[in-house]
This record gives C-alpha cells, structure tokens and sequence, in this order.
C-alpha cells in the first residue's frame, strides 16, 4: 500500500517508516498538516496514519475536513491521548482504528492489515484464488502444502491484484503502490515484479491488457 504518515516526532516517524518499508509498503511522510494536505492532494494513498497534535494544528481537524470533502481514504489515529473521549472523538470524527502511543510496531502491521482487509470488503484474511491459499495477515501463499516465498514487494504488488480481483491496474497505480515520492522509480520495475510473480505463482495469474495494465486472472 501507499501509506501518508503524519508525525512530528523524529524517532517516532523514523521508527515506523522503517517498520513499513519493511513491510513493503510505499510510505511519504508529513511532519506539518499543510505538508499532509499538499501530498494528499497529489497523490492517492491507500491509507493514512494520523497523529493528534502537530505543529501547526489539531489531527482531528484535518479528519475532519478529509471527510467532509468525501474522502474515504482509511485513516488510523496514533496518538499518546488516550482518553476514552479523545478515542470516541476520533472514532465519531471518521477514524478506522485508534492506536495509543507507545505501541508495538508488529500490532500497527497486523491493525494495517485488518483495515486493509475490511476495505476491500473481504475480512476473512485467508482466500482461494485458482489452486492458491493466501494469508493476507501472514502475508504468505501456499499451493498445497508448499509455502511460495514472495519479497515484500512482490507481496505488495500481488496483495493489489488480490485487494481488485476484477479491477485493471495500470503501470501508474502499481508503482504508487511501491513507490513514495522521493523514490527512484526504474522504468522496467513493475515489469520485472510482476514477471517474478508469474514465475513463481503461475503464468496466467496476472493477465496484461497492452497499453492499458493488468488484471488478476479469474479463470
């Protein structure tokens, strides 16, 4: 997923760009509400984690506007307030999920994941796509009984596919998937990803519509 981190605190942001990245999610981060705004306007994200108190305003107001607009980007609170009130404000202001600081960095992935899940309207996190079993909680797949090892961009990519089942993703939407704005992008990257994941997952699992993109296989 593309993730926008809003975070003012330095060790903290560092901490969980870090845990992201190596989750295999593209991550930009804001450490001032007006640099959140301009990158949202820029750019689609899949998700956004949003502290409460920022240099230059509340988080809660920038939810609000967000849905106020129409967004329905999810949007996941981390923050150290941790009255039950500041958390019945979030949650009613359109927050997904309220994560108090500190927090373990394993439970913010499997909590990324859930909301994921929830919004591509299937929570079970396991599903059966051709002779394939995949764990989207474990982020793992299996043909049977064999375990298919995938990079964490290459689970990225193919949890993309799994997420649209019947959608076409073009070249631009997968690299945002993979990419923050200060990545170097090399033109042949979601070729080559996608080239491995046929390899490793069957020929026909992704289908290319030329010109146009690709399309998890059905058949």
């Amino acid at each position: 997923m593309r993730i926008l981190l809003i975070e003012d605190d330095k060790v903290i942001g560092a901490a969980i760009r870090e845990q992201l990245e190596y989750d295999g999610h593209s991550v930009d981060w804001a450490m001032r509400l007006d640099a959140a705004g301009d990158a949202f306007a820029c750019a689609k994200f899949d998700l956004l984690l949003l502290d409460l108190m920022l240099p230059d305003g509340r988080g809660i107001v920038f939810l609000k506007s967000l849905r106020k607009s129409g967004s329905k980007v999810p949007v996941m609170i981390l923050t150290a307030m941790d009255q039950i009130s500041d958390r019945i404000e979030g949650l009613n202001a359109g927050a997904d999920d309220y994560l108090i600081k500190p927090f373990d960095l394993a439970e913010l992935s499997a909590r990324i994941g859930a909301v994921a899940r929830r919004y591509s309207g299937n929570p079970n996190p396991v599903l059966k796509l051709h002779d394939l079993t995949i764990d989207t909680a474990a982020r793992s797949v299996t043909r049977g009984t064999k375990a298919i090892p995938l990079t964490a961009r290459e689970w990225v990519l193919f949890e993309a596919f799994v997420q649209n089942p019947a959608q076409l993703l073009s070249k631009a939407q997968l690299e945002e998937r993979l990419y923050s704005f200060d990545s170097d992008i090399e033109s042949n990257a979601i070729e080559v990803h996608i080239s491995r994941l046929r390899k490793k997952l069957g020929a026909s699992i992704i289908t290319t519509e030329r010109g146009l993109g690709y399309r998890l296989s059905q058949a």
